[in-house]
């Protein structure tokens, strides 16, 4: 192996052990459901906030924003949808009012982490495991194929001035690696044709998500959003993704029946 290509890979352990132990305890927590899942994700939500705070210039407001955003989130997952939707735009609200900088760039994201947070523990608790599963599947296979793809294969950039690491290759793998999910899905049962189509949507939202952090790094000329998982970053740059796909489900919900034909528990 060339040095090049100790230096193309070098990450790679770290990013399959902390990967791997996140993936292990979401997937269990997943499984169990319910007030745990409810939990992790406000945990997951104000951790990101933290970050969002600290990447913009406004660090002293991190923790405090962080525990309001938990606590809020929590909140809102244990109540009716209409008492929740208010606040779910209120860390957002409260921010703007106390940083200084930033605050247009810190009210887009704060709203998007809470909205998809709450929307992923929407999609637990209304359509079980399995669905949850498909989309966990569906954003990890095209971050992982994006991954090997990109660096196997090479090839034209897809934003070189924003992700200089993102290929077409490693963009287009994550495609057929989400309609392979959706495939598996459609063999098993669970679903139609079109979760197909839908598993691809999700995958481009997925990587848009992951395009849109690394955006808002580029403009704060930061590399990570935090140093908290060795060799992914910060939880922020583990979960942009879901971020993406979170909210284009949402949309997906309103505009066409989901999950196509079957609901499984």
């Amino acid at each position: 192996m060339s040095k090049a290509d100790g230096g193309q890979w070098s990450d790679l352990g770290q990013r399959l052990l902390s990967g791997g132990i996140a993936a292990g305890v979401g997937l269990w927590v997943m499984w169990v459901g319910g007030f745990s899942f409810h939990l992790l994700i406000a945990l997951v939500c104000g951790i990101m906030m933290w970050e969002l705070l600290r990447m913009i210039g406004a660090g002293t407001r991190a923790v405090p924003m962080a525990a309001i955003t938990a606590i809020v989130l929590l909140a809102a997952m244990e109540l009716p949808a209409g008492f929740a939707l208010p606040l779910l735009l209120l860390p957002a609200m409260i921010g703007v009012s106390q940083i200084e900088q930033h605050r247009f760039t810190f009210a887009i994201y704060c709203a998007v982490i809470l909205v998809a947070g709450y929307g992923l523990t929407a999609l637990r608790d209304d359509f079980g495991f399995w669905w949850m599963a498909w989309l966990a599947l569906v954003v990890i296979v095209t971050d992982i194929l994006g991954y090997f793809a990109g660096r196997f294969i090479g090839g034209p950039k897809f934003w070189p001035k924003i992700s200089p690491k993102k290929t077409w290759s490693g963009t287009i793998a994550g495609w057929i690696g989400a309609a392979l999910v959706g495939v598996f899905y459609v063999y098993q049962d669970l679903a139609g044709l079109e979760l197909i189509g839908i598993s691809i949507a999700i995958s481009m939202a997925s990587q848009m998500g992951d395009v849109s952090e690394s955006a808002l790094k580029r403009r704060m000329g930061i590399k990570d959003s935090s140093n908290i998982m060795p060799g992914h970053g910060g939880m922020f740059d583990r979960f942009d993704g879901m971020l993406g796909a979170s909210i284009f489900l949402l949309v997906i919900e309103a505009l066409v029946e989901f999950p196509p034909v079957t609901v499984v528990q």
